[in-house]
């Protein structure tokens, strides 16, 4: 057994969420903020056998797609001087971590 970790935009969100549970997949949604952007993420949290897994991993990267966002960002000039200027980076997609599981119970 899986345990698999998928955090994946907020704008993808919903889609990835109705692809698994389509598929059957008993999936846990926690709403996160990531560190660097400081934008709304979706982590999920899916229990699954071990020979699911790239099926699971498939639904994920069919529903979460890269993209690129103009972000405000800003630059010293030291002196107490600084200019804001926009610049362009990548967002969506999904990180995952897939663990073992040594004990899975359900009550």
């Amino acid at each position: 057994m899986k345990l698999i970790f998928a955090i994946v935009n907020k704008d993808d969100s919903s889609a990835v969420q109705s692809a698994l549970t389509k598929e059957k997949f008993s999936v846990t949604k926690l709403a996160t903020t990531g560190g660097f952007l400081l934008a709304g993420n979706t982590t999920f949290i899916i229990g699954t056998d071990d020979e699911k897994v790239e099926q699971v991993l498939g639904i994920i990267e069919e529903n979460s797609k890269r993209r690129t966002q103009i972000v405000p960002s800003s630059i010293a000039y030291g002196a107490g001087l600084s200019s804001a200027y926009p610049i362009e980076v990548t967002v969506g997609g999904a990180t995952i971590f897939v663990t073992d599981v040594s004990r899975f119970e359900k009550y």
